[in-house]
């Protein structure tokens, strides 16, 4: 049943925007639409697949705020994936046009008051911090004007088509163990390897790069690797919450490598919206697990940079 009403907790403010946030995405995957696979390369997305960037410092966005943005392309059909703040637009000699309304995306950090620093002091225990959420606006360039020649709204070209033997290249470097055979995709936490059936099993074979990536995004939480909890079992919470990690993280590898699928793997999305429905900050911590299961991915490309040079946003880091 979709909710009218954000849920709220008193005196907790920081806790409004991680609902804020969630609302917004329960809304979309219960209208059928799944926020991390946008309609690219059709009529309604004007933007090539890339993943968003502050169009000063030429850092990419990670975590939540690549959702937050790709949705924002998507609604008000901006033509790039490059954005700045207000006072940024002004420093390069630009304007944000009048009228214009930015988007809101957000900053994690953790706060310690005063009392809880003096409590561990006493005791000797180490101090506890109370995680929060900061909100920034930025525009897309397409809402400014002015803006030096380079800084323009021209996103860079998609790569000239897929290119299979990049991937398999990319597969083998990162050493793990890739099985091809069968007609079941899946990651073995046990014996740690991935085993996706072979290209020609699909009906469109591009969508078998996505499937490889999101097994790869299983298996960079071993515990040899980024050490996320696995043990979830089929159905469970914990189970959902990784499938949801490893959805994500396929969806930032296929728009860093210029991959755009067309299978949508909505198979999960009632376990994602009972998850998501009970925890809102379920979205923020999945996708932050899902940029750096894609960065660990992605670093392993041409001997250890990724395919989009450059350093990223993070959502530890201001916009």
């Amino acid at each position: 049943m979709s909710r009218t009403t954000a849920r709220a907790r008193p005196g907790q403010g920081r806790v409004s925007l991680y609902t804020e946030i969630t609302d917004k995405i329960i809304a979309e995957l219960e209208a059928g639409r799944i926020p991390w696979v946008q309609s690219w390369g059709t009529a309604a997305a004007k933007a090539p697949l890339a993943m968003p960037h502050n169009a000063s410092t030429q850092r990419r966005y990670s975590g939540i705020n690549v959702l937050i943005l790709w949705g924002a392309v998507i609604e008000h059909g901006f033509t790039g994936q490059s954005w700045l703040t207000f006072h940024q637009t002004l420093g390069l000699g630009g304007n944000v046009r009048k009228g214009e309304r930015g988007t809101t995306v957000v900053y994690a950090d953790r706060f310690t008051p005063d009392d809880e620093r003096r409590r561990a002091a006493e005791s000797g225990e180490t101090p506890g911090a109370i995680p929060f959420l900061k909100r920034f606006t930025v525009f897309n360039t397409d809402q400014c004007d002015g803006l030096p020649d380079n800084m323009a709204t021209a996103a860079p070209p998609p790569p000239p088509g897929l290119i299979e033997p990049e991937i398999e290249a990319l597969i083998r470097a990162t050493g793990i163990d890739f099985r091809i055979g069968g007609a079941r995709a899946f990651y073995d936490p046990t014996h740690d390897y991935v085993h996706v059936p072979p290209p020609q099993a699909y009906i469109e074979p591009i969508n078998w790069h996505r499937t490889a990536l999101h097994e790869l995004g299983h298996a960079s939480g071993h515990v040899s690797r980024l050490d996320r909890d696995l043990s979830g079992s089929f159905g469970s919470k914990k189970y959902a919450f990784e499938e949801l990690i490893a959805e994500v993280t396929a969806a930032f590898c296929c728009a860093s490598l210029g991959i755009v699928p067309t299978v949508r793997h909505a198979d999960y999305t009632g376990s994602w919206l009972t998850v998501l429905r009970e925890d809102d900050r379920a979205i923020a911590r999945a996708a932050s697990a899902a940029s750096k299961a894609a960065d660990f991915i992605l670093d392993f490309q041409l001997g250890g940079k990724s395919g989009e040079a450059g350093p990223r946003e993070t959502d530890r880091e201001a916009a």
